[in-house]
C-alpha cells in the first residue's frame, strides 16, 4: 500500500516518502506547515488515491480529547428515567461514538485525520498517548474495551501554533509541508485553472511572491488564498498587462483575496504613498 500522489493533489517527493514511511511503520503522521498548504486536503487525497474511507475530526479550542472516542449524555438519560422511559435500560443508547471510536470500528483499512491538534490546549495530545499507540480504549459505561478491527493510517495536521509535547513526538512520523516554490506553485494552479494563460501565470505568480517577501508583512498570503486570487483574476479578465503595472506604487489587483488585516493593507498603502511622493 503506497501512496504516490494525485492528479488533483500536488505532492513532492519528500512528502510522498513521508505519508509511506508512516505507513510502513504504522505510526501517526504529524504535518506542520502554514495555514493554506494543504495539509487537511493530504489527508483526503491519501483516501482517495488508496481508495479507503476517511474519518475526519476537526479539532476546535473547546474540544477534548474524550470526544473523540465517545461522549456519554448523562443528562438525557437522567430525564429519560424521570420520564419512564424504557430505553435507559440500554446505556449504550446515551453514548454518542467519536471518529476515533468509528474508525476503530471500520471493517476495512480506513484514513483518520485529526485535524489542526494545535488549537486544543497542552494536554489533548498526551490524553490520545494510549489510544494511538495500542489501537484500543476503554468504555467505563458498559465495561466494553474497542479495538481497532484494522489499524487506520492517521493524520494528524498542525498549524504550528503551540508547541506539542515531546511523548507526542516520539510516537509520531513528522514533515513540515514547506511553501511551495514557484515551479510548484505553478502546478497546483495549472491543476486547479488548467485553461489559465501562461503570461497571467507567470505575471500573477511574481506578484503573489512578491506580496509574499514584502518586509514588514504581517500574514503572508497562502497557496489557498493564491488559488482565490487566481480565480477572481480569471473571472474579472484580468489582462497580464495590468497587473506588471500593478507594482510598488499601488494596492495589487483583488488584493482583498491576498491582504487579510488592515495592518498589511496600510503597509502597502504606506508603500505607494511613498512611491508616489518620490516620483
Amino acid at each position: 500500500m503506497r501512496f504516490n500522489g494525485t492528479k488533483e493533489y500536488i505532492a513532492t517527493d519528500d512528502l510522498t516518502i513521508a505519508v509511506n514511511a508512516s505507513i510502513k511503520l504504522e505510526r501517526p503522521l504529524l504535518v506542520k506547515g502554514e495555514p493554506g498548504t494543504g495539509k487537511t486536503e493530504l489527508a483526503r487525497q491519501i483516501a482517495q488515491n488508496l481508495e479507503l474511507d476517511i474519518f475526519e475530526w476537526n479539532v476546535k479550542s473547546t474540544t477534548k480529547a474524550q470526544q473523540g472516542l465517545y461522549e456519554y449524555d448523562a443528562v438525557s438519560r437522567l430525564r429519560d428515567s424521570q420520564l419512564g422511559d424504557s430505553k435507559i435500560k440500554d446505556i449504550s443508547n446515551y453514548i454518542k461514538k467519536g471518529k476515533i471510536w468509528e474508525a476503530f470500528e471500520s471493517k476495512k483499512k480506513c484514513v483518520l485525520l485529526i485535524d489542526e491538534i494545535d488549537k486544543a490546549d497542552i494536554e489533548f495530545p498526551n490524553d490520545l498517548l494510549q489510544e494511538l499507540d495500542r489501537m484500543d480504549f476503554f468504555v467505563y459505561e458498559t465495561g466494553e474495551t474497542i479495538k481497532a478491527k484494522n489499524r487506520p493510517i492517521v493524520i494528524i495536521t498542525s498549524n504550528n501554533e503551540k508547541e506539542l509535547p515531546d511523548a507526542f513526538l516520539r510516537r509520531c512520523f513528522f514533515h513540515y509541508i514547506q511553501f511551495p516554490d514557484v515551479d510548484t506553485l505553478s502546478q497546483i494552479i495549472q491543476v486547479h485553472f488548467p485553461s489559465v494563460k501562461k503570461t497571467l501565470l507567470e505575471t500573477a505568480l511574481n506578484k503573489f511572491f512578491e506580496i509574499r517577501e514584502t518586509p514588514g508583512i504581517k500574514k503572508k498570503p497562502s497557496t489557498s488564498e493564491a488559488l482565490d486570487w487566481l480565480k477572481l483574476l480569471l473571472a474579472e479578465d484580468i489582462n497580464p498587462l495590468d497587473l506588471k503595472s500593478d507594482s510598488k506604487d499601488v494596492l495589487p489587483k483583488l488584493h482583498g483575496a491576498l491582504l487579510k488585516n488592515e495592518q498589511d493593507v496600510h503597509l502597502f498603502e504606506r508603500m505607494a504613498f511613498l512611491a508616489r511622493r518620490n516620483n
